[in-house]
């Protein structure tokens, strides 16, 4: 076995044991009752919604390929296939994957990798920085969410990231001090896709005006997955006002990037239980708004399965 295969396995199964622990803890009989009691009338609300966030997160991706090099940006039917096939081939493998397959493909349409995969990270980074400035504001008006389990911390080092990330996009100096540590890795073809990643990336600091368009739509996806949550709790008849999902709903998401499982299953269902549980909602209802808020992931990379599925009859034709 490969070692890349080896890794897969690995998540799998770091995904189902994590699942099966919880669910283990909260018991899998009461959790099963309470979502099969759900109202399906708020379910389909929340599928509406995030229907509708997947279009915006096309519309940011497809803002942030302003920093392409003239001439080189591909079609506009081209670009919106490659991301939803890649939210699609991304349900199966860590997050990171699927952003790979996106930047994989985007290079594939005679656009450089370097600029490919900035327009990825770029993506990534800023969605991870509208995850953090909902969590803030939120907790701003409501302090005494801090002294939860796992929300101070899940802040503070995503926090962090988004500053050193923006520290090498806008710090000369830090930018510099990324360039001079990538010199140390091994073999000039690395050194060298490093320091074009880098140039690359850098390349936005040209384009204020798409950032904070990403940005702001950035924060209108993470606005409409708390509603999304909250939709589903409602559903299950769980009382927390949205104010809470506020909160809650983006330091979730936060840890489901980590690519240390497939889709973030496990890591999601754990972060669930822990939050959920912690603000008095009854395990086995924490625990079946995570499963329902996982799937509903699923539901709104349906669209990227047909367009695979259509690529591979094209092709077979």
């Amino acid at each position: 076995m490969t070692k890349g295969g080896a890794l897969r396995l690995l998540r799998i199964a770091v995904a189902v044991g994590l699942t099966a622990f919880v669910l283990w803890r909260a018991n899998p009989g009461e959790v099963w009752q309470a979502a099969a009691s759900a109202d399906w009338r708020w379910v389909a609300a929340s599928v509406a919604l995030v229907l509708l966030d997947r279009a915006l997160m096309a519309y940011r991706w497809m803002v942030l390929l302003c920093a392409l090099s003239h001439g080189s940006r591909p079609p506009f039917a081209a670009v919106l296939r490659i991301f939803f096939v890649s939210t699609f081939v991304g349900s199966f493998l860590p997050s990171v994957a699927g952003d790979m397959y996106r930047a994989y493909s985007l290079s594939r349409l005679r656009v450089s990798v370097m600029e490919s995969a900035a327009s990825v990270i770029m993506d990534r980074a800023l969605g991870v920085l509208s995850m953090v400035l909902v969590a803030v504001v939120a907790l701003s008006m409501a302090r005494n969410l801090i002294s939860l389990p796992g929300v101070l911390p899940t802040v503070l080092v995503a926090a962090l990231g988004c500053a050193l990330a923006a520290g090498g996009l806008y710090n000369d100096r830090l930018a510099a001090a990324a360039l001079a540590l990538s010199s140390y890795l091994p073999g000039a073809p690395f050194r060298r896709m490093a320091a074009g990643l880098i140039e690359a990336v850098r390349r936005y600091t040209l384009h204020h005006r798409e950032l904070t368009t990403v940005l702001a739509a950035s924060i209108a996806v993470q606005l409409l997955r708390v509603v999304q949550a909250w939709c589903l709790g409602v559903a299950l008849g769980i009382s927390l006002p949205i104010w809470m999902y506020l909160v809650f709903i983006p330091l979730v998401v936060i840890v489901m990037q980590i690519p240390i499982t497939v889709s973030g299953l496990g890591t999601g269902q754990a972060m669930f239980g822990l939050l959920f549980t912690g603000a008095g909602v009854a395990s086995a209802d924490a625990i079946a708004l995570s499963i329902l808020f996982v799937a509903l992931g699923f539901v709104g990379n349906l669209p990227g399965a047909l367009l695979y599925a259509s690529r591979k009859q094209e092709a077979a034709a």
